[in-house]
């Protein structure tokens, strides 16, 4: 686990080799915390390439595994953040066709050992794991990125000036004299919608996220191919047209192995390791199963609150007793809540507004005092149904998809009519026909997502740049609603908004985070589930199944609690002079991203207690802070 920042200017060496190592330098270092252990400068001025490298050592903590590396047979050049679970079948595999001395025993190795034999899109399809690579073709003078098939890797990329540049974390680009930095406005209005920037937009123009499962290739002469190796579309649609047949039983024991396995490959490292317990349904199936194929006791941890009414640390210690876990509970006070919102903009390089990122950010922190590694359950609500929001979109669409085109754009009409008014009676009639007016069930989801909705008038709707919230869902005959809504949100919720929040709290610290659920085969599986198996109840079905043969039922059989801080109730006290300065109208009148007397009006209803506006105006705060951070990275 570590972070890689790196340019290229085709048959443009416009930067001397002194030049090249100085720049990078700069780069590198603002993604230190991401490798604290190690760091590695490859600069070649003839062809344009620079890659640089942060590491944090998991396997193989001996030099072997430094990186920028270079492959034995001495054509590529690699930098690569993330593991490769499957790594040593590949390994034996390959000595299977030909003796091969290795250096290490190191994953990054074996990479470029299957990359010299396959090429680069034949070894992509098959690494099992989490991933974002740079490789340099030394032969061919190409460069090629590429990202696991979940997301869960961060990789941008992007041109300006005749340099593309690539990095983990946007803010590692400052130091470049060609990147301009400049804000793409589209991809703010598309953030305030959703609270967190969409793939394959960033917050800069010209700069775009790698979308998962694919790899792009930039030529000798500019020429950028970009294509995917695992379209998780194809697949998902695959899977549903071609079903499990087994019993229900068969499938959780199938899904029992599965997961067993994935946990097994995922415990491997050389350093200490340990795994998040909240004492829901998907950790504490993630540490049941742990237990079960770790070699020693597993060690986890849960972060309690003050406040009874966010505090789940009870029901997590509940089940590491059951589980005899080496269990730590870090109880936090408002205080220490309140001390960490100052540093997001330093862990979140783009503007994100997930409320979780708090606790998140905390949690990480804390276990990173004992750990290197951490499990956790990430994915489990988005495959098994854990959000609520896929019964009640699903059922309200059913009741009003088949409105005449008339009315739909009559509702529409009015809608935009009122969006600018901030009477009580403009926003009543929002809120009864904002869900009135869509063409299809993908807009309509996108409309239930969205953090501050098109109608709301704080940003003309025009100016949404285009995202993956616009392509239509994966629906046949043999998908359901539900299980398509379940998908988009593996498209979109979870890569830009979940997996962001993981990567960025854990990487602030050097602490690595694993995902069994994330397992490419695994869900594949999963998809092929029938609804019966997964969401007939509501409560992630199968799943549960697996976790009662490890812990009793009663132990985990309680109503979702969310994993957020009480910001309501922050916004009207502690943090209120905070808000105060960052929303001011002096501020903000002049703003030139959203409409500043929509957001001042919920201001002041929101600090009177006349109606809360809590995570509509979070979004806004958090993008003026990361507004005030930008300012001084550009210096």
């Amino acid at each position: 686990m570590c972070g890689l920042v790196g340019f290229f200017s085709p048959n443009n060496n416009k930067f001397n080799q002194e030049d090249q190592h100085r720049i990078l330098t700069e780069m590198t270092t603002q993604i230190t915390s991401r490798g604290p252990d190690d760091h590695g400068l490859w600069c070649d001025s003839e062809h344009g390439i620079a890659l640089g490298f942060r590491r944090l050592s998991i396997q193989d903590l001996s030099q072997a595994g430094h990186q920028p590396m270079t492959s034995a047979c001495g054509r590529y050049i690699m930098v690569f953040n993330g593991e490769i679970y499957n790594f040593q079948d590949l390994r034996q595999d390959l000595n299977q066709v030909e003796k091969i001395t290795w250096r290490g025993h190191c994953d990054s190795e074996v990479i470029l050992a299957l990359v010299s034999r396959l090429g680069i899109e034949a070894a992509l399809g098959k690494l099992s794991g989490m991933f974002a690579i740079a490789l340099w073709d030394k032969q061919e003078k190409s460069l090629t990125l590429a990202r696991d098939r979940m997301g869960e890797k961060p990789l941008y990329f992007g041109q300006e000036s005749g340099t593309f540049f690539f990095t983990s974390e946007v803010k590692a680009l400052y130091p470049h004299p060609d990147f301009s930095a400049t804000i793409n406005d589209g991809a703010v209005a598309t953030y305030l919608r959703f609270a967190y920037v969409p793939d394959p937009l960033s917050i800069f123009k010209n700069i775009s996220k790698l979308e998962p499962g694919h790899c792009v290739r930039i030529e000798s002469s500019g020429q950028v191919i970009n294509k995917s190796f695992w379209s998780p579309r194809d697949m998902f649609v695959h899977a549903r047209s071609t079903p499990f047949q087994g019993s229900r039983d068969e499938a959780a024991n199938e899904l029992n192995d599965r997961l067993l396995s994935g946990i097994k490959q995922r415990i491997v490292a050389d350093v200490p390791l340990g795994a998040f317990l909240s004492g829901g349904i998907d950790s504490s199936t993630v540490v049941a199963l742990m237990k079960a194929v770790a070699p020693d006791r597993v060690r986890s941890f849960a972060i309690g609150f003050d406040n009874p009414r966010f505090d789940e640390s009870p029901h997590a210690e509940a089940v590491a007793h059951h589980l005899n876990t080496e269990h730590t509970t870090f109880k936090m006070s408002e205080r220490d809540c309140l001390d960490v919102i100052p540093d997001l903009q330093d862990v979140y390089d783009e503007p994100f507004a997930d409320p979780s990122q708090v606790p998140t950010t905390l949690l990480c922190r804390l276990a990173r005092q004992h750990v290197t590694v951490s499990m956790a359950g990430d994915g489990g609500d988005e495959l098994f149904g854990g959000y609520g929001r896929y019964w009640d979109a699903s059922a309200h669409w059913r009741k009003v998809h088949n409105l005449p085109a008339w009315r739909k754009a009559l509702n529409k009409k009015i809608l935009m009519g009122l969006s600018a008014s901030p009477s009580r009676l403009a926003r009543n009639v929002r809120k009864k026909f904002n869900r009135l007016h869509h063409d299809n069930a993908a807009q309509y989801y996108a409309n239930h997502m969205s953090r501050w909705r098109v109608d709301e008038g704080l940003y003309p709707p025009e100016r949404l740049s285009p995202n993956i919230y616009d392509d239509d869902l994966a629906l046949n005959d043999d998908i359901s609603l539900e299980r398509a809504l379940m998908h988009r949100d593996t498209q979109a919720y979870l890569p830009s908004n979940l997996l962001v929040k993981t990567d960025r709290a854990s990487m602030s610290c050097g602490l690595e985070i694993r995902a069994p659920l994330l397992d490419h085969n695994l869900i594949e599986f999963i998809w092929s589930l029938p609804d019966a198996y997964t969401v007939d109840d509501h409560k992630k079905g199968i799943l549960r199944d697996v976790l009662y043969r490890y812990v009793p039922q009663d132990i985990v059989d309680r109503p979702k609690q969310g994993f957020e801080p009480p910001l309501i109730d922050w916004l009207r006290e502690p943090l209120k002079d905070w808000a105060d300065d960052l929303l001011s109208a002096d501020r903000i009148k002049n703003s030139p991203y959203y409409n500043a007397k929509v957001v001042m009006a919920r201001w002041q209803d929101h600090r009177s207690g006349k109606r809360a506006w809590t995570y509509p105006l979070w979004t806004v705060l958090m993008l003026e802070a990361w507004l005030d951070k930008h300012q001084k990275r550009r210096g």
